[in-house]
């Protein structure tokens, strides 16, 4: 300890030293973020001045400053001269941003990765297009919805998966998360409740809390959403809408048979919801699985995201609508798109009319097959409608035990994992899993290594 003992002053953050592993300013950033996005230190907090952190942790000045250069690069911090370091207002979002390997001293099991090595095709693509004599046409404000050229190509990739509408009722939009800000904004108000999973994408949560919609939990069992228990929903509760992600559901990885798509599809025309199907694992579905909003098909706006399936840095999405919806989202797009890249949306059409859109995904199918055999070495998968080609895996835990807490520990094991509370709609007592991405790591060798250490973490949790 030292001299002058810190144990009992005030400080904003005092990092656990217990947690503290060598290198030691990676360590110390790795605890500050995990903070931040967690929510533990809210936007604006004024972090201790870095002497004082130093006395407290007993160690060099200069490792809580390259600690702190960390989280300043990640956009984390900011430091404001002469009156010191905040964290930044929209600090959580960092949890999306991309992250050096070399920064890393975990394996990284938790953010979903979309197995990006494909993008060698892709690069490919943008080259032969460069050369094109029309690339200029591809860069103005014309066609704000998107070319009739790339409509067509979306139709063509949503027929690719079962899902027909005609070209007049399809955009083209800046990615699957601008699309469900698109539908939100343009079809719903805030105080409108729409249904979701028990356990559903965090990204679209975050989005129903900025436009204060309410989500309403409703529980599964090993098919999905619970028709029964959505028809008892919509008599308590006056819904608006439901949103699903039937292919392979984020976090569950179930995908949602057909019978059970109809059933819910016949929930979704007794209420008259507004169905928003994001299909962005559709690529992994059975063949012929048709999407539910083939069954109601005067309620649905249908989500097509290339991220996962061909590359999530191309900022494409297709969607589709009912007739009832064309006139507020074309507004909506209108207004907060403006347009989407021609340029981006170019390269999309090429990929899918040249086939290398197919290729793409029957290599991705490939890698996620022997990943998933991979997991299955080491842990059991008890239900099967888990999608087999899943990017993420599901795991009870048989201890519970607290977000921070689980998380922490498993950064100390050296793997970076998500427990199941960051998908709850809404906290409660529910049974406690953790989210696995098989994806994420470098390669199969280093997941094989982070399976070990997550098996090992499992076992000394009992």
């Amino acid at each position: 300890m030292p001299v002058n003992s810190f144990e009992q002053y005030p400080m904003t953050w005092k990092p656990d030293k217990d947690q503290l592993v060598s290198p030691l300013y990676r360590s110390i950033a790795s605890l500050l973020e995990y903070d931040i996005l967690n929510g533990y230190l809210p936007p604006n907090t004024k972090l201790p001045p870095q002497r004082e952190l130093a006395d407290y942790l007993d160690i060099n000045l200069s490792t809580i400053t390259r600690a702190f250069k960390v989280c300043e690069v990640k956009g984390l911090i900011y430091a404001v001269t002469g009156r010191g370091t905040f964290v930044t207002p929209n600090a959580r979002n960092a949890i999306f941003m991309a992250e050096s390997s070399e920064e890393l001293n975990y394996i990284e099991m938790g953010i979903v990765k979309p197995l990006d090595c494909t993008n060698g095709l892709v690069v490919e693509t943008i080259k032969s297009i460069a050369n094109k004599n029309y690339l200029e046409q591809l860069l103005d404000y014309r066609h704000p919805l998107g070319m009739p050229y790339h409509k067509m190509a979306a139709r063509k990739w949503m027929q690719r998966f079962s899902m027909d509408a005609p070209v007049d009722n399809i955009a083209i939009t800046s990615g699957g998360q601008n699309a469900l800000t698109l539908i939100l904004i343009a079809l719903f108000h805030p105080g409108d409740k729409i249904a979701v999973d028990m356990y559903t994408y965090p990204n679209f949560i975050e989005l129903a809390n900025i436009l204060n919609i309410q989500l309403i939990p409703i529980a599964a069992d090993e098919l999905g959403m619970m028709p029964e228990r959505l028809d008892a929903a919509c008599n308590a509760n006056q819904l608006q809408g439901i949103y699903l992600v039937p292919s392979c559901n984020n976090p569950t990885a179930i995908t949602m048979n057909m019978n059970r798509r109809k059933d819910i599809a016949d929930i979704i025309k007794k209420y008259e919801l507004i169905l928003i199907e994001d299909d962005i694992y559709s690529f992994l579905a059975p063949e012929g699985y048709l999407p539910v909003s083939h069954f109601v098909p005067d309620r649905f706006v249908y989500v097509l995201s290339i991220a996962k399936s061909l590359s999530s840095g191309m900022r494409v999405a297709f969607i589709a609508y009912a007739n009832v919806f064309v006139e507020k989202i074309t507004y909506g797009i209108f207004n907060i798109n403006i347009k989407t890249s021609g340029l981006n949306a170019e390269v999309i059409a090429e990929l899918i009319n040249t086939g290398v859109a197919d290729r793409i995904i029957r290599e991705k199918k490939e890698m996620a097959k022997v990943r998933n055999e991979l997991y299955n070495k080491y842990f059991e998968v008890n239900n099967p409608s888990e999608n087999p080609f899943s990017f993420f895996r599901w795991l009870p835990l048989s201890h519970p035990c607290t977000l921070k807490e689980f998380e922490q520990n498993a950064l100390t094991y050296g793997i970076h994992v998500y427990h199941s509370d960051r998908f709850l709609a809404k906290k409660d007592e529910s049974a406690q899993f953790i989210r696995i991405s098989l994806t994420s790591t470098k390669d199969v060798d280093e997941l094989d290594r982070g399976l070990v250490l997550l098996k090992r973490l499992l076992l000394n949790l009992k």
